[in-house]
């Protein structure tokens, strides 16, 4: 681990400095990301109108290429920078029943209930820990040295693809804890329930993108079928490729749960960062990947308004070379390719934990602090 050097002051003083920046920001919350929000819903909604509507002439290739383009992009904002986020309550301040962590239901297979208590309490909680956080290869998946090696982990760059492409379906059965149904450990009758809530989720899902929206389309109803189907899996791939070059690339730490025996404040924020990663980009880049590209400050801070990372992103490295910790960030490419390696890598026997990473842009490189401007 990394954080070795640290003495239990350090640990004491990192809390005190991330809780003012977290209690600076909450202060400073205000008319501006109020609009920011509702903006980007507005775009999103306005996106997927037109991108419905190009559809009704989706018999000719012009218009389904852009009308899938654009039905992608607004199920990207949907599930990334709002249905993401919002779940996580970073907009619950504003005490709109609207876009509310509480009432919100996202354009997507997997219940919000289900979603918030795998991802929002056992994902944020226990942050790559192994056996605690199901995130850590998503139960079909090694992706560091740490994990035991199995002969089913030989194909898992099949099944990681497989994965991407049907991302929405994995995340559904996510909060099942497929490792607890298979030590026979779990409550059948929760699972059963659970099971129903999905199932009712994905005929909802599909009776609108596979059934409703073709059909009003009348004689286009095939080509609109396949352009609603491409857009799900272009949005599943983009948010798999994000989630995951947040989680596994380079260095990125993961935790034995002994270590969680007594963990304080300041060590909790200290997993947070050794065990997370950035993506760099443009702002547009940002507003995309739901601001996850900020994978770092989203771990800190995961019910901060999303639009506020790029703002406190140089703060936080700041206080990383102040106590000689890493800030695990680097491109797109380059954090693809190194997920994708670990991938391929672990799917065999043994692997050894890489012992250096991309130092990454400098903090003045970083993105400005300014909203993304969406209208």
């Amino acid at each position: 681990m990394t954080a070795e050097h640290l003495t239990e002051a350090d640990y004491e003083t990192i809390a005190r400095e991330l809780d003012s920046l977290r209690d600076e920001i909450t202060a400073d919350l205000g008319d501006r990301d109020s609009a920011y929000i509702h903006n980007v819903i507005r775009l999103q909604r306005a996106l997927e109108i037109g991108g419905r509507a190009m559809l009704f002439a989706s018999a000719l290739p012009p218009a389904w290429i852009a009308g899938t383009a654009t039905l992608t992009v607004a199920k990207i904002l949907e599930n990334m920078e709002i249905g993401h986020n919002v779940m996580h309550g970073q907009w619950d301040w504003m005490r709109d029943p609207k876009i509310h962590s509480t009432t919100w239901e996202w354009d997507n297979v997997s219940p919000a209930e289900q979603w918030k208590h795998s991802h929002n309490f056992v994902h944020h909680t226990f942050t790559n820990v192994i056996g605690k956080d199901n995130d850590v290869g998503y139960g079909i998946l090694r992706v560091t040295p740490e994990q035991p090696w199995h002969w089913a982990n030989v194909p898992q760059p099949i099944y990681n693809a497989l994965l991407a492409m049907f991302f929405e379906y994995g995340v559904a059965l996510h909060d099942l804890d497929i490792d607890s149904i298979r030590a026979g450990e779990n409550d059948p009758e929760e699972t059963k329930e659970k099971l129903r809530a999905i199932g009712r989720k994905i005929a909802r899902q599909w009776a609108k993108d596979y059934v409703a929206f073709p059909l009003l389309t009348g004689p286009q109803f095939l080509s609109t079928l396949a352009a609603n189907f491409t857009a799900n899996v272009a949005r599943n791939v983009w948010a798999h490729t994000i989630i995951f070059c947040g989680h596994f690339p380079g260095d990125v730490e993961v935790f034995e749960e002994e270590q969680l025996e007594g963990e304080t404040r300041g060590e909790w924020y200290v997993r947070q960062l050794l065990g997370s990663a950035n993506i760099t980009g443009s702002r547009l880049f940002h507003l995309m990947t739901g601001n996850l590209s900020h994978q770092i400050e989203h771990h800190l801070f995961p019910d901060l308004p999303s639009n506020r990372y790029a703002e406190i992103a140089p703060r936080v490295r700041a206080l990383c070379d102040k106590y000689d910790l890493p800030y695990h960030t680097g491109s797109l490419r380059k954090q693809i390719g190194s997920t994708w390696g670990k991938i391929f890598r672990y799917a065999f026997p043994g692997g050894s934990r890489p012992t250096a990473s991309d130092p990454g842009p400098a903090p003045e490189a970083l993105p400005a602090p300014e909203p993304v401007p969406v209208a």
